[in-house]
């Protein structure tokens, strides 16, 4: 599993110092590498077009440092660069002085020293590049004044806006007030590991799209820094071995449907076969019998002993004692008899690896279902939306910062997995983490997806990868498939189906 540390900005700032003290190089060396990097994914990105007009604006730090060093490269590389420094105080940082008389012995620098000044990047259009330097990670206060003032002026012109490192006015680590003034980028380019704030939807408007480049930063020290934080960029299931039959990839028992809901039922026992379970058997009501065994002619089927439209069967350790994993949930409804149902499966399946979704998270978001919670297996799967999870938790939540501490302690008192779903899908572990996922896109936003992504998982549990594991990998592949399906779909086409048709193991 490739994963990349998510730390704070004091880690950020210690990581820094440790590697120009471990390398024996200047803080000056550390932020041309830095600016090399950035330079060389602009000239990747805009290679086409050297005659675009860059403009880069610097404030009086490191991060004006950086764009002033960029700049330099820039010039140096054909581009057309004009550079404004905002002078919205009197200290400047010792390598920011460096890089500004390096630059200044190639170009001339404007120094925008009040509104007025404004008027000199008034001729920007929407044909060229804006490039904000001017703050970068570790402020902790909303930005006033010039700088105030310069950022709104920017955000209303129409041209191409990057950020490096992180949007300027944006916190790294906590929420901005909704009145703060944030300069909104198409691009952020970061450097060695990604900032908690790039990933939280709330952010998504000062973030635009985002990349992270590695510049080198001392891996021996990330590896010991501590973080609650992940974020996934790789992960591989294991080879099957070569002399393996079907009982070596495990028994999954899907539970699943009600009338007008078998679609659900469908979509996740699909995934879960294509996710390379060994033996499937679906348990539906019996009005669904001949529509399991036609849709999916490689699972087999068992229905309920009734007529009624939902699943209502009890069940007791025995009845469960062949499955290596238990998925239940995707439209099962929400009618009493299936919450006995939920409660007995629930019960009887205290040594099984559990994936609960949909109806089932509703079931057991209502006052009866919350005393559930506490017999819930060790290492049990919710997977819910966010409507869902308020429901589970009761009550909602002031911002995305919140939002991920109230994952993480219920994922801890309850001792589960819960994957939080949405674009960079969050991962919460017992243990206190979180993983963040890198693949998916907003095509996946479609009715179905959710089953799916419950079908995967619950193959992979009974392949014998650990809960975390399967959690993981599932909600990876599941992005991966998605991302799939949207370059021969596009994204407003995609459907579900589209999501299994494209896994690829």
């Amino acid at each position: 599993m490739k994963t990349l540390k998510i730390l704070k900005a004091s880690q950020i700032k210690a990581l820094d110092a440790f590697t120009i003290q471990k390398e024996g190089i200047s803080s000056v060396d550390l932020m041309e590498r830095a600016s090399v990097a950035f330079m060389n994914w602009f000239l990747q990105k805009y290679f086409h077009n050297s005659k675009l007009s860059v403009n880069v604006f610097c404030g009086l730090g490191n991060n004006g440092g950086d764009g002033l060093a960029i700049a330099r490269l820039l010039i140096q590389k054909g581009f057309s660069v004009n550079v404004f420094v905002v002078q919205y105080a009197e200290k400047t940082s010792t390598d920011f002085e460096i890089n500004l008389r390096r630059l200044q012995e190639l170009k001339k620098v404007f120094f925008i020293k009040n509104e007025d000044d404004f008027k000199a990047f008034q001729q920007i259009t929407a044909n060229d590049i804006i490039i904000d330097a001017i703050l970068g990670a570790g402020i902790n206060r909303a930005v006033d004044g010039l700088l105030k003032a310069l950022i709104i002026q920017l955000n209303e012109l129409s041209a191409e806006k990057i950020s490096v490192d992180i949007a300027s006015g944006l916190f790294m680590d906590e929420a901005n007030t909704k009145v703060d003034v944030i300069f909104k980028p198409n691009f952020t380019i970061t450097f060695q590991l990604p900032k908690l704030a790039l990933i939280l939807p709330q952010n998504y408007e000062y973030v635009g799209e985002w990349e992270v480049l590695d510049i080198g930063l001392n891996q021996e020290m990330i590896s010991e820094l501590p973080s609650y934080y992940f974020y996934t960029q790789d992960i591989q299931p294991i080879a099957r071995p070569k002399f393996s039959h079907k009982g070596t990839f495990g028994h999954t028992l899907l539970l699943a449907g009600s009338k007008g809901m078998m679609g659900a039922a469908i979509l996740s026992a699909k995934a879960c076969l294509h996710s390379g379970v060994g033996k499937l058997t679906c348990h539906v009501p019996n009005i669904a019998f001949e529509i399991m065994q036609i849709a999916v002619p490689e699972a087999m089927t068992w229905t309920s002993a009734d007529d009624f439209d939902f699943i209502s069967t009890d069940f007791t350790e025995n009845d469960l004692s062949i499955y290596q994993s238990i998925a239940i949930g995707p439209g099962i409804g929400t009618h009493p008899d299936v919450f006995k149902m939920l409660e007995s499966v629930i019960l009887s399946a205290q040594d099984k690896k559990l994936v609960i979704d949909a109806d089932a998270l509703n079931l057991l978001a209502t006052e009866e279902g919350k005393d559930l919670l506490n017999k819930l297996p060790r290492n049990t799967i919710l997977t819910p939306h966010p409507k869902e999870f308020q429901k589970l938790l009761g009550k909602t939540w002031k911002d995305d910062y919140e939002k991920l501490a109230l994952l993480q302690t219920f994922a801890q008192k309850y001792q589960i997995f819960i994957v939080l779903k949405g674009y960079q899908s969050a991962v919460a572990t017992p243990e206190g983490g979180i993983y963040f996922n890198a693949t998916g896109n907003a095509g996946m936003a479609t009715g179905g997806s959710g089953d799916v992504l419950t079908g995967i998982i619950a193959a992979l549990l009974a392949q014998n990868y650990s809960a975390k594991e399967a959690t993981i990998l599932g909600v990876f592949k599941h992005g991966e498939a998605g991302d799939l399906a949207a370059e021969t779909r596009g994204q407003m086409a995609m459907i579900a189906s589209d999501i299994i048709e494209n896994l690829k193991w």
